[in-house]
């Protein structure tokens, strides 16, 4: 391609555009829809490696993943495996040259929404983008973005503002915040905030509040929002 790629991840483009990230080692499948998903109303992250992309979401929200299944390193079919695992739950269109049935069949149980073998048109893509962004929006009826404080956490994204600024999460606080803000005002369990559920793992729950309350808390060490229920674990308030 003779022109430069669209940097939409950059500041200055709308917060409220469909963020995407595709994972592709081929250049020019990168730049072809990084181009033609902006021109659509996206913002648009791209990374060569499942590596890349992972390095990508520690610290960005996405809305959706296109994902090469033959990839150098984790492919990716790997890498949605990991994400199902960890019970993330970003919808995944996954592209693959592999065309056959049962290559289908093992990108959807690794846990992929869709399936496009390549070539593909790319307003087909466009259109199962579209159709898995409107499957995975949140009920009219639940708020999408929550305010505490200084904060607003958008429930859809898994972005939290503080002061109006973005903040960093890891993928382990986003899920965190995610379960607090959808039981706001009610007690959770070390034991329920915990990945495997064990009660035993209630030091590394701790520490992962601790660090959550770095992030929305004026006074950390006296929590208004993130507060400890004696005996029954941790809940948040609202405005």
């Amino acid at each position: 391609m003779a022109h430069q790629p669209h940097d939409t991840g950059q500041a200055g483009m709308s917060e409220e555009k469909p963020h995407i990230l595709v994972i592709d080692d081929d250049r020019r499948i990168r730049e072809l829809l990084q181009s033609y998903l902006a021109e659509n109303g996206f913002r648009v992250s791209v990374a060569p490696t499942a590596a890349v992309a992972r390095e990508k979401m520690r610290g960005l929200a996405f809305d959706l993943l296109i994902l090469d299944v033959m990839m150098p390193g984790e492919s990716g079919t790997a890498l949605a495996q990991s994400l199902r695992g960890a019970k993330e739950r970003i919808p995944i269109l996954m592209l693959s040259a592999l065309s056959e049935i049962e290559d289908r069949i093992n990108g959807l149980m690794a846990g992929s929404d869709d399936y496009l073998p390549k070539p593909f048109e790319p307003r087909e893509l466009l259109l199962r983008v579209q159709n898995l962004l409107r499957r995975s929006a949140p009920p009219s009826d639940q708020r999408v973005d929550v305010r505490f404080g200084a904060c607003q956490f958008n429930l859809t994204r898994g972005e939290l503002r503080r002061n109006g600024e973005l903040v960093k999460l890891t993928t382990r606080e986003r899920e965190l915040l995610r379960l607090f803000v959808q039981n706001a005002g009610q007690p959770i369990t070390r034991g329920d905030l915990s990945p495997d559920g064990a009660e035993d793992n209630a030091r590394t729950v701790d520490v992962q509040i601790n660090r959550l309350r770095q992030k929305i808390e004026e006074d950390p060490s006296n929590p208004v929002y993130l507060q400890t229920v004696r005996g029954a674990g941790y809940t948040l308030h609202i405005d």
